[in-house]
């Protein structure tokens, strides 16, 4: 009998779906939905339900992203090295890619499933087969070949890194990925002031400058008509910071913040920051049960270094984290110096990723290697 169901949009899932779901938003239909609706251009989604004698006791969340060297690489002026650097890497991994888990957002938000009801090795089966039937829908409905598959951002005491059987077994090889920026809330700090005062005097002097720095900056929530009204200036100011990194795998849409609003409501949080009523930076934050998940943001670079708009943002997510009653303030990835700076701390991330060529798979873990090389940063710590 089939354990598994694949299903290609929200509206198709099980009723119960959300409460096995109950614990991680990114895993519900409400965020789900706005996804969907909001999708980058080479991203689509495919669902799969895990059953157990008609009972779902396991899902999974599966994008096909198709990967190209325009997305890939955004930044227009590279050496002759460095396009043939980025040529050769296309060439391997552009193409169709299954990803087990949220593209869009550090973490490990792809899976879940109830340990009483059924194994993990039993569900992780029920899932590879799901995969290679999605494979194959692709192939028969879009005529393209899947380049790759991972399973994506697991943190290191993650109980799936037992199952080496299986992994082994499909030939999918653990890659070590950026680590995820966290923060834990201390339980003494019932405001702002009592995470500054937790700071030495050199990052009590460093947070007292960066908010003189703003010099009459106003950060401001932002509600659902501010949203629309403001979309496509969120949408250049988002533009500015990703174009700047190395390596990307995808541009979100012009109405992808007004559409989380929209379905997330107030578990959806936009925060612009404005001088002389002109819109020049914004985050945006998901609130997650007892985690306050940072999500994207961006900023004017004319006004990003004079008045530190970076760093005030990071300080002004803290504080809502703070005043909030949050347990944890998840970073994300990048910037790892900038963030440790302000309290959080880096917690190792890996992946499980195979090429379905069996030679380039071969080399897939050292292509990696070179995709994601490890950045060297100091870790910064603020704290007495």
């Amino acid at each position: 009998m089939k354990t598994f169901c694949i299903y290609k949009s929200y509206n198709e899932l099980p009723k119960d779906w959300d409460n096995l779901a109950v614990h991680d938003i990114f895993l519900q239909t409400d965020y789900l939905k706005a996804l969907e609706e909001a999708l980058p251009n080479n991203i689509n989604l495919y669902y799969i339900g895990v059953f157990k004698e008609h009972e779902l006791v396991g899902i999974a969340v599966v994008q096909r992203v198709q990967l190209y060297l325009k997305d890939m690489f955004r930044q227009i002026e590279v050496s002759c090295a460095k396009e043939f650097f980025r040529s050769t890497i296309s060439r391997i991994v552009k193409g169709n890619v299954l990803v087990v888990g949220n593209l869009t957002h550090t973490g490990q938000h792809g899976i879940f499933f109830n340990t009483e009801k059924i194994s993990v090795s039993t569900y992780l089966d029920a899932v590879f087969l799901a995969l290679t039937e999605i494979e194959q829908d692709i192939k028969l409905q879009y005529r393209k070949k899947i380049r790759a598959i991972m399973f994506k951002d697991f943190f290191e005491n993650d109980s799936i890194h037992l199952e080496k059987e299986f992994f082994k077994k499909h030939r999918f090889s653990c890659v070590s990925v950026q680590p995820n920026m966290i923060m834990d809330v201390r339980k003494n700090w019932a405001s702002v002031n009592d995470y500054v005062n937790s700071f030495n005097k050199k990052y009590k002097d460093r947070y007292k400058r960066a908010r003189r720095k703003l010099n009459g900056i106003k950060p401001v929530e932002m509600q659902k008509e501010d949203l629309k009204n403001h979309s496509r200036t969120l949408h250049d100011l988002y533009l500015n910071v990703s174009n700047n990194a190395k390596f990307n795998t995808f541009i979100l849409p012009e109405n992808h913040f007004y559409n989380l609003k929209v379905n997330l409501k107030d578990s959806f949080r936009v925060f612009g920051y404005f001088l002389n009523n002109e819109l020049i930076g914004f985050y945006t934050l998901i609130l997650n049960g007892k985690n306050l998940e940072t999500y994207f943001l961006g900023y004017d670079a004319e006004h990003q270094y004079p008045n530190q708009l970076y760093l005030n943002m990071l300080y002004d997510m803290a504080k809502y984290g703070i005043e909030n009653n949050f347990k944890t303030i998840v970073y994300a990835r990048t910037a790892m110096e900038i963030k440790s700076s302000v309290g959080a701390l880096p917690k190792a991330m890996v992946m499980y990723v195979k090429h379905t060529n069996g030679v380039l798979n071969t080399v897939l873990k050292q292509l990696f290697k070179f995709m994601a090389p490890t950045q060297k940063w100091v870790e910064r710590h603020p704290f007495k």
